[in-house]
């Protein structure tokens, strides 16, 4: 009976997993018949002809994105039903009209591309009505894969454009005729064909397929088996491995919310088994899938729009990304250690093999990521190191007769890399209307004197006004457009207050990602919480506790130069062993935990001590020592005196 009731939670479980996730993006259609075919036909073009301009030949800017904005948009019409009661199986009569509409609507950018450059600001009427109809279809592909939030966004970003005269003060401009507005939002490389679609072609559908042909190859098991040989046998095991497998999926995932899912299957009921509650097993998970999003070589798409917005090379983002996400990283790492001890939780005691076993057994697995590495850092590009590292997969899966990718096994990475490519490629025409419609109306440079004038100046209250701008939209938009759309309106104001360019993106990118584990929407956590059987407000909460270092990163960037590699080596390894001692001590001071229980007094002492380590000096750090070296031998003294560890009962194994 137990063992029944038990399957049938679970089947609860999975239900609202799956429905959380269609929230975040709706379910497609499984075709068949010859529809099946023709879908599977458009994947196969899309990876091998993004595959051939990556590594063989490139072609022009027009072909680029305009076949990869026209492949989307009709794959998306054959694939995404417009209702719930469309056909399930095949698209519908309507489907196929919006697909040869969208096939005219791209096909006819392409083909007049060089022509629109030498007629812009006299564009025809037939200009005109192939635009109208262009963003038309852009907010209804939005609307089918991302739902209603994002593309009512996209929509009020054009009727801006329109109102300007009619808005109150601040907001307020002149106001620009309807033909001007379509126009340029869609002929022009400032609206849907512009930064965010030369992104999504030049890096991020590569290392989407990539990731398909990395999961296909059996690559992937190294980087669980080996955190698990690694620290599964030490305080909090589970938790510990949680931490470590989702900082290698999520940097090739690009996504939080899919890498909490794929490996949160695995580390979440592991760690209820270790005695973490629920609640904290379904948080622990997406707090450090968030590292992924940090973590070169990949860091999802915002690394990609980063070095496109800054001019800056792809490498040298991934040089100054490393540091900090190793910081967030070891906070996580620290506070479920700290939360281990606190509740008496050991690792796995089952036999598991040892790191050096893993590594003579499994060290192969790592060559795809090692290829991607090297490549970029010896100069390539990014398309060239995706492609070499894609090919490397398929090598590499030769090596167990198990995993080996055949002409079949191929195939299936190539409909899976096309098919996962469809989300963010759902969200270029919109984002194209937004950022479109901030360029037309100069609303950028507006809002960072707003920013400015309600923080009075001061730094810090900017930066928390941006973290709070990029929460709340981050709840209706996917992280991606969150740091983009953010990073047009708010970097100018951190650039105006002083702040690094690079420092400045890099405070955006981070408080981007906090919608994923923020409440009140967290759609990581919630899908955490799905998996962990927990209470998604607790899990969601609790995740926030975890990530707290997500909204410290932003003010060491603005604050510490040297976090991102920015001054002399003196200054950056001072400026990293600071952050690394404030890191710490932030960990225990979060979790309320040093080696036993913190009083209200030790903790005023130690987070004291703790703001004076994250200062880049050796006086403020001598201070801050002392100050958690007081608590630590304070604690210490009481544990001796009590004749226990802290009052605490002894570890007993999971």
């Amino acid at each position: 009976m137990d063992e029944m009731e038990k399957k049938a939670t679970e089947a609860q479980e999975d239900v609202k997993l799956k429905k959380l996730l269609e929230k975040e993006e709706k379910a497609g259609r499984k075709l068949t018949g010859p529809w099946m075919w023709i879908a599977s036909a458009i994947s196969v073009f899309m990876v091998l002809f993004y595959f051939y301009t990556a590594g063989i030949r490139p072609v022009s800017v027009q072909y680029n994105r305009g076949l990869y904005v026209l492949v989307t948009y009709v794959f998306i019409f054959l694939t995404y039903p417009f209702s719930k009661r469309s056909p399930h199986h095949r698209p519908s009569v309507f489907d196929v009209v919006l697909a040869l509409l969208s096939v005219f609507a791209v096909g006819y950018w392409i083909h007049e591309f060089e022509a629109l450059n030498y007629r812009m600001g006299s564009e025809t009427q037939l200009d005109f009505y192939v635009s109208v109809l262009g963003l038309l279809l852009s907010l209804e592909i939005c609307r089918r894969v991302l739902g209603w939030s994002m593309t009512i966004v996209g929509l009020l970003a054009a009727v801006y454009c329109y109102f300007g005269p009619y808005m109150p003060g601040p907001f307020a401009h002149r106001g620009f005729r309807l033909e001007r507005i379509v126009n340029h939002l869609y002929l022009t490389q400032d609206g849907v064909f512009g930064v965010m679609a030369s992104v999504l072609v030049t890096y991020v559908i590569l290392f989407i397929f990539f990731g398909a042909f990395l999961k296909k190859s059996g690559a992937g098991q190294f980087f669980l088996d080996f955190p698990m040989a690694l620290a599964g046998r030490t305080v909090g095991g589970p938790a510990k491995v949680a931490c470590m497998a989702s900082t290698f999926f999520g940097s090739i995932s690009g996504s939080a919310i899919a890498n909490t899912v794929s490996t949160g299957a695995f580390t979440i009921p592991l760690m209820k088994k270790a005695g973490f509650r629920p609640h904290v097993a379904g948080a622990i998970e997406p707090s450090a899938s968030i590292v992924g999003m940090f973590m070169p070589p990949i860091m999802g798409a915002g690394g990609f729009l980063m070095a496109e917005l800054t001019r800056t090379p792809y490498v040298e983002i991934m040089k100054m990304a490393v540091g900090p996400a190793l910081l967030y990283f070891l906070s996580v790492f620290t506070m479920v250690h700290f939360e281990a001890k606190k509740h008496n939780i050991v690792g796995i005691q089952e036999d598991l093999p040892k790191p050096m076993e893993i590594l003579k057994k499994e060290w192969y697995m790592s060559i795809p990521l090692l290829v991607i590495i090297v490549l970029m850092l010896l100069g390539y590009s990014p398309g060239m190191a995706a492609f070499w590292a894609t090919l490397s997969c398929i090598g590499v899966s030769w090596v167990r007769p198990e995993n080996r990718m055949k002409f079949r096994e191929i195939y299936e990475a190539i409909l899976d890399g096309a098919r996962s490519t469809l989300v963010i490629g759902a969200t270029v025409g919109v984002i194209g209307m937004i950022v479109g419609s901030i360029a037309l109306t100069g609303i950028g440079l507006k809002f960072s004197d707003i920013i400015i004038s309600l923080s009075g100046g001061h730094l810090p209250i900017a930066i928390l006004l941006i973290g709070l701008a990029s929460l709340v939209l981050g709840m209706g938009v996917p992280v991606t457009a969150a740091y983009l759309i953010t990073a047009v309106l708010a970097v100018p104001a951190l650039d105006k207050m002083g702040v690094h360019p690079i420092a400045a993106h890099m405070i955006v990118y981070w408080f981007s990602q906090d919608s994923n584990i923020t409440p009140p929407v967290c759609v990581a956590a919630y899908a955490g919480a799905a998996i962990a059987g927990s209470d998604p407000w607790k899990t969601g909460w609790t995740s926030f506790k975890f990530a707290k270092f997500l909204y410290v990163g932003p003010f060491l960037f603005a604050y510490v130069p040297g976090i991102l590699l920015m001054g002399t080596w003196q200054e950056i390894v001072m400026a990293y062993v600071s952050a690394t001692l404030g890191t710490l001590a932030f960990s225990a001071v979060t979790m309320g935990y040093l080696i036993r229980k913190t009083t209200v007094l030790e903790w005023i002492i130690f987070a004291f001590g703790t703001y004076m380590c994250y200062h880049p000096h050796i006086t403020s750090d001598l201070i801050g020592i002392a100050m958690i070296a007081v608590v630590y031998f304070w604690q210490r003294y009481k544990n001796k005196k009590e004749g226990d560890d802290g009052g605490l009962k002894t570890p007993q194994p999971a």
